[in-house]
């Protein structure tokens, strides 16, 4: 499973563009994007200064993490055909300042997020980090094929992060923001999961196609998209959020739906669609909530 052992030739020190991309910059975009939604609909507003340090300290936080975990990951990123051109595998960056760079951005993230907004919102961010680099890295990643269910409480944090570094406290709406992106994650990543099925499999990753089988995974697909579209309607339910909100995300859950049950048919092409659906899904859905508030109020 692992080529650790095998020399790997580094030029002298990656560019710009190297550790950006060790910054995971497409998940630091929507850990921003769903930092922003949970600051705007806090009922308390920062300065915005104050509001754009802490969302960059989220950033921070969010590429150091992703840095860390293309550290530790640079064994079985080398022989999956997706992740092998990455910096470190391809022997752009060294694996040591891959390490100190990652390091270095999660404790500025901490401590910026702590300066910025208050120090309940470093907790929890430097709790998040630690969640996605030791819980799912370390451990989940390669011992189990609930890894994605688990560790994806990591990458669910953020709108929670934003709403804390707002107002300094939880509250139901933050929570079920959560719990949105939490059950949304297995879907997402299953669906790539049952197209890069053979990739998983040589790198010795228990992903859930490999261990239990495409048909278990298709379901479990279906039955979190279920939930997931479920849950979306909590904001409305329970008066958070208006009717804008409420009719966007009935009209998208039953899109998700959709898809979901497209690949348990087993379609041609449904796991990629499924995949690339769930992303625009989860943006347009947490688009509607600031939207909902600017158009219907609190």
């Amino acid at each position: 499973m692992s080529d650790m052992s095998r020399p790997v030739a580094y030029r002298a020190g990656g560019d710009l563009s190297d550790f950006f991309a060790l910054a995971k910059p497409r998940v630091m975009s929507l850990v921003v994007f769903t930092g922003i939604v949970g600051m705007a609909l806090a009922p308390a507003t920062p300065h915005p200064v104050l509001a754009v340090a802490a969302l960059l300290a989220l950033a921070l936080g969010a590429g150091g993490a992703g840095a860390i975990n293309m550290w530790f990951d640079r064994d079985i990123d080398a022989v999956m055909e997706r992740t092998k051109t990455r910096p470190v595998p391809a022997g752009r960056v060294p694996a040591a300042e891959a390490l100190a760079f990652g390091v270095t951005l999660s404790i500025f993230g901490v401590l910026l997020m702590g300066l910025a907004a208050n120090w309940a919102a470093a907790a929890l961010l430097l709790a998040s980090s630690l969640f996605y680099v030791f819980v799912y890295t370390c451990w989940l990643k390669r011992s189990t094929a609930q890894n994605i269910v688990i560790g994806g409480a990591a990458g669910a944090l953020p709108p929670a992060i934003g709403w804390v570094a707002a107002t300094g406290g939880l509250a139901a709406l933050p929570v079920i923001l959560f719990a949105i992106i939490f059950l949304w994650t297995p879907a997402h990543f299953w669906a790539l999961a049952l197209v890069r099925t053979d990739d998983y499999a040589r790198a010795g990753v228990p992903m859930l196609p490999v261990t239990r089988g495409a048909a278990a995974t298709r379901r479990g697909i279906l039955v979190y998209s279920a939930a997931t579209a479920a849950v979306t309607t909590l904001p409305y339910v329970l008066g958070e959020l208006g009717a804008v909100y409420g009719i966007g995300a009935g009209l998208l859950g039953a899109g998700l739906l959709w898809h979901a049950l497209t690949i348990c048919r087993r379609r041609a092409g449904s796991e990629m669609r499924m995949f690339w659906y769930s992303i625009g899904y989860l943006f347009l859905l947490f688009l509607l909530m600031p939207l909902d508030r600017l158009l219907v109020g609190p």
